[in-house]
């Protein structure tokens, strides 16, 4: 530091002022790094100094350095503090008027130099991904007990189902399991569709006939639209049944589990600031 105020001031004196240190000690400083260097660094002259070629150089180059640590120390501290980052997120759905989405504006508010990535896949693959440190976070329907991953239920909702507007139960102000078991359901290969696959099946294992249950490897909307079709019924949250579906009706499901839980399940390994501000901030808007 000592040599760039020289070469700044062009002044030993000036230089020791600016550090707030004596002249004789930048002089000391100056003079044993041109011993180490092997070369002249500054030509005295009866009034200041003059830069040599050679340290001219040098002192560009080691601003450049400077610079560059600056920037790294800076930037790691800004790390440190989730002031920055990547956050990488399993997210089942971002409907406007739903909770993670209204989380997710609230973390970017605090936090605007993080960036968020958000991916969709089964809960299966979400969690494999958390585990490889592919992803910081997945939220996934139901309360997993995984060994090797923290999880926390985080939100809950309703749950729907999706009829055609003309048929017999959309008139209903909810249903039963019991009124759905003849049904043919619709559900998709990824998502949320296999945990509702097998809460359809737990629900409605006793019943007879039995459901059918067909799976479509399509998107969200796709597969409402093809209710509203009368290719079959589908389930829903309370935050999917919010969106306005010309033909399609939601209808609440009345007996248990009359709502589900959505988890976020993180690895413990992840220390991430980044992670930790965000699921901080989950568990609080939570309560």
């Amino acid at each position: 530091m000592q040599t760039l105020a020289v070469a700044e001031y062009l002044n030993f004196r000036h230089a020791a002022n600016a550090l707030g240190v004596s002249q004789s000690s930048v002089s000391t400083r100056v003079k044993l790094l041109e011993q180490d260097l092997g070369i002249l660094l500054f030509e005295r002259l009866p009034r200041g100094v003059r830069l040599t070629e050679a340290g001219r150089h040098f002192v560009e180059q080691v601003a450049v350095g400077i610079d560059h640590l600056d920037h790294a120390v800076k930037t790691a501290g800004l790390l440190a503090r989730g002031e920055q980052g990547h956050l990488r997120i399993s997210a089942y759905a971002l409907i406007s008027n739903g909770f993670l989405a209204g989380l997710l504006t609230r973390y970017r508010k605090m936090h605007p130099d993080v960036d968020i990535d958000i991916a969709e896949c089964r809960a299966g693959d979400a969690v494999k991904q958390v585990r490889d440190g592919h992803l910081d976070v997945a939220f996934v329907l139901g309360a997993p007990d995984i060994p090797d991953c923290h999880s926390k239920p985080i939100w809950t909702e309703q749950l729907m189902i999706a009829l055609p507007a003309t048929h017999p139960l959309a008139d209903r102000e909810g249903v039963t399991w019991a009124d759905l078991s003849a049904e043919t359901f619709l559900v998709r290969h990824n998502g949320t569709g296999p945990q509702l696959h097998d809460l359809i099946l737990l629900r409605l294992a006793e019943c007879w006939p039995r459901p059918l249950i067909q799976r479509f490897n399509v998107d969200r909307l796709t597969l409402i639209s093809m209710v509203e079709q009368s290719y079959g019924l589908t389930l829903a949250t309370e935050t999917t049944s919010q969106i306005r579906f010309p033909g399609v009706v939601f209808r609440p499901i009345l007996d248990k589990p009359g709502s589900v839980v959505f988890s976020a399940v993180w690895s413990p390994n992840n220390r991430a600031p980044a992670l930790r501000d965000f699921l901080d901030l989950a568990k609080k808007t939570s309560r």
